[in-house]
């Protein structure tokens, strides 16, 4: 086999074996060369090639979303690194184990007007879990170029060269250590920098380093949950509110016994991939046209939430408004004050938190769950009116959309008025939900939906605005789209989500810097990339298309063309029409 000869390459390629983390993203370049080299050589990695380096982290952390282990990007030196920081802040705020590689020029080359030279050192230091920045290999032939007037033997010259070489050795095998069990423990993105001077290229048959791997140590958290037992079986208006979760996450006896309680109503957003008849899975569907006097009627005694991100304006909105007298939250990895009301962490896992305080609980009589569960079968029935009251608009096309994902499929969901409009149905139980809310930026979510679909059999469907789709066109220059990868572009010609927020409407000024109007569509794309293209422009030719567009076996998109004039108000007069 061959391995890159610089013995820090060889270090960083067998820790990283060592670790079981598999999944490489690579970007083409000369610095990242021993270590490409090194992955690339090894059958145990599976390597994957991506030009463009945002796209690329965004990929990676799809993979990641989906295996839940670390997933490595790996790129070279200058401006490159800079294109990974969206993702990087994504996998912070979501918690996916996202692993930095960065080839980094030697330190005597820096500030000095070198090409492709930044100061790579820490530059992600608000939105990392751990950085380590590596010492560079000792160079026998020039290290002590500067100590040859006072190192007259060559003895004493190779015996200090190789106790710094050592030391270095050393030092790096730890922080590398440190930086992977961190992402394996934390869930989080961490990065090593790595500095390599020329020559790059060459390669070895023999490894020449065995670095030492350090073991993680897991500690056992223990809690004492009788008083906050007490507390929960005294509240008789219990609100658990779930945001996003990764399928199967929860066993099922817990959510049973939560639904058998009158005292407990549950809320879960579309991406906490939790499924029972008594929950309300559509929460703005439920609280979208409340009055005050509803609203007090609903404000929990006990707040109990789980799960990432939460997407329902609407929900923090009255939950900050109308506050809980308690507010626990149960995470791994810590928890934010969204309520501004946050009294309890318990820092461990859902199924662990559950298995030991459901047991101290017990039912509580209470018109709180049935009352507002009834309130919530009465919009699902207005809200079935509705749809078939609208004319052919952005709501419209995903009534249709939604009901024609096929069950079983991977339901991937871009950000801004994507997700806000799957959140006012309710899906099928099959269905499993992604969407980047970590910081819910529009900026990679083709390539994380390609990412995703690249390591699943099952059918992965992508549905996404035109801006979003647009922005990261690039995602679609990759050679790792499967067959059954389907995209449905919703195009209306601009950021209909701007049409819905407060703002002057209807201007110049509005359209071309918030709105941001355009006549682009996705038939051009599709043709440089190889993608298969369909489109629908009224609701007939929709059903008519979506009829057969999960059949094909090939990479496919449908872009829906709809008219931004109405659809700000059909959005709007929803609320009022379900109350």
């Amino acid at each position: 086999m061959n391995y890159p000869k610089i013995p820090l390459a060889q270090t960083v390629i067998q820790l990283f074996k060592a670790k079981n983390i598999k999944h490489i993203v690579l970007s083409p370049g000369s610095r990242n060369a021993p270590l490409t080299i090194g992955f690339t050589h090894d059958s145990f990695f599976k390597c994957y090639s991506i030009v463009d380096e945002r796209c690329a982290a965004f990929f990676a952390l799809g993979i990641a979303q989906q295996i839940q282990q670390p997933v490595a990007v790996v790129c070279t030196s200058g401006s490159a690194l800079l294109n990974y920081y969206p993702a990087v802040s994504e996998a912070f705020y979501s918690h996916i184990p996202l692993v930095v590689l960065s080839a980094d020029r030697p330190k005597y080359l820096i500030g000095i007007g070198d090409g492709q030279t930044i100061n790579q050192e820490n530059v992600y230091k608000n939105h990392i879990l751990y950085s380590a920045n590596l010492k560079q290999d000792l160079n026998q032939d020039n290290a002590f170029a500067e100590d040859l007037p006072i190192i007259k033997s060559l003895e004493n010259k190779l015996e200090k060269f190789l106790g710094l070489q050592q030391d270095i050795q050393q030092q790096n095998e730890t922080e590398i250590n440190i930086t992977l069990n961190t992402a394996i423990t934390n869930n989080g993105p961490v990065h090593i920098n790595v500095p390599f001077d020329e020559p790059l290229y060459e390669m070895v048959d023999q490894l020449t380093v065995n670095p030492a791997v350090i073991t993680i140590k897991k500690e056992n958290i223990t809690e004492d949950y009788d008083a906050f037992a007490k507390i929960w079986n005294s509240s008789k208006r219990k609100l658990v509110l779930v945001g996003v979760l990764s399928p199967n996450s929860v066993e099922q006896q817990f959510l049973n016994v939560l639904a058998e309680d009158e005292s407990v109503f549950v809320m879960t957003e579309t991406t906490s991939n939790l499924h029972h008849d008594k929950f309300c899975p559509s929460i703005d569907k439920l609280i979208g046209a409340l009055t005050d006097h509803e609203f007090e009627k609903l404000q929990p005694d006990l707040l109990l939430t789980f799960g990432g991100l939460v997407v329902s304006k609407k929900i923090k909105k009255f939950l900050r408004t109308h506050k809980p007298k308690h507010h626990w939250h149960v995470a791994e990895n810590g928890a934010n004050d969204t309520f501004f009301v946050l009294s309890k962490v318990f820092k461990q896992t859902i199924n662990g938190f559950f298995s030991q305080f459901l047991p101290l609980t017990q039912q509580v009589k209470s018109n709180y769950n049935p009352f507002w569960s009834g309130q919530m079968q009465i919009r699902r029935e207005k809200h079935e009116d509705y749809m078939l009251s609208i004319p052919f608009s952005d709501f419209k096309a995903f009534d249709g959309i939604l009901k024609s994902i096929p069950d079983g499929s991977q339901f991937q969901v871009g950000n801004s008025s994507a997700v806000r409009y799957a959140q006012l149905f309710d899906l099928s139980k099959t269905l499993e939900v992604f969407c980047n809310r970590g910081t819910s930026g529009i900026d990679g979510s083709t390539s994380t939906a390609i990412g995703a679909a690249s390591v699943t059999n099952k059918q992965t469907v992508f549905v996404t605005g035109d801006l979003s789709f647009f922005y990261d066109s690039n995602a679609l220059w990759n050679n790792y789209i499967p067959k059954n990868f389907r995209i449905i572009v919703i195009n209306n010609e601009g950021g209909g989500i701007f049409r819905i927020l407060p703002g002057h409407k209807n201007t110049a000024n509005f359209d071309y810097f918030f709105e941001t109007k355009h006549h682009l569509t996705a038939k051009q794309l599709c043709d440089m990339f190889g993608l298969e293209y369909v489109s629908a422009k009224d609701n007939n030719q929709l059903i008519n298309v979506l009829s057969t567009f999960y059949k094909d076996k090939s990479p496919k998109l449908l872009e829906v063309f709809t008219s931004s004039a109405q659809n700000d108000t059909i959005l709007l007069d929803y609320f009022k029409f379900i109350k």
